[in-house]
């Protein structure tokens, strides 16, 4: 502690006007403030989730792309994919990646897909945009997309949508049918 009888009667009265009347602290602890709670409930992540997320590899081998996507998978029938082309099924659900990071993405597309097929839901649209607000001015969710889509069993086909549904900046996405064992 400092002895105050150092202080300059001037100088001391010159900062008690500066600093106007105060009141002396009876206590010197003080308490941190709280942090927020959110008022959602934590939701528990199931073990299929977190698999879900993590199995898209970014680095997984693509299908070609080109300015529209395409993918059926091996064993299914040519006219699958023909009929999801010509807008042959209907759409029961549409997610919009726009403004998402990869991370969001990836755990939207994730969620979205697993969601759809507990509604029994066979042909969903999903909305990834075509860059132009990207960096480089490049489709990257486009790109992983492609990436993403045909690692998982689950997805039968995918196709670019026609220009009157968001062309190729969305995709069409037809699931397999849930059978009595999933």
């Amino acid at each position: 502690m400092s002895d105050e009888s150092h202080i300059d009667p001037e100088d001391r009265a010159l900062f008690l006007d500066a600093i106007g009347p105060v009141k002396p602290v009876k206590d010197e602890r003080v308490e941190p403030a709280r942090p927020r709670v959110s008022a959602r409930p934590r939701r528990e992540v199931s073990f299929e989730e977190m698999i879900d997320e993590v199995s898209f590899s970014d680095l997984a081998e693509a299908p070609e792309q080109g300015e529209q996507l395409q993918y059926l998978r091996p064993g299914v029938q040519k006219t699958i994919l023909r009929k999801l082309k010509r807008g042959g099924y209907s759409i029961s659900a549409s997610l919009d990646l726009h403004g998402m990071t990869v991370e969001q993405a990836r755990s939207e597309v994730a969620t979205f897909i697993r969601s759809e097929r507990a509604e029994v839901r066979r042909c969903v649209r999903i909305v990834h945009g075509k860059g132009h607000g990207s960096a480089d001015r490049q489709p990257v969710l486009k790109t992983l997309l492609n990436r993403w889509l045909p690692q998982r069993d689950d997805v039968v086909a995918f196709c670019s949508a026609p220009p009157h549904d968001g062309g190729t900046g969305a995709v069409y996405l037809l699931l397999r049918r849930l059978r009595a064992d999933d």
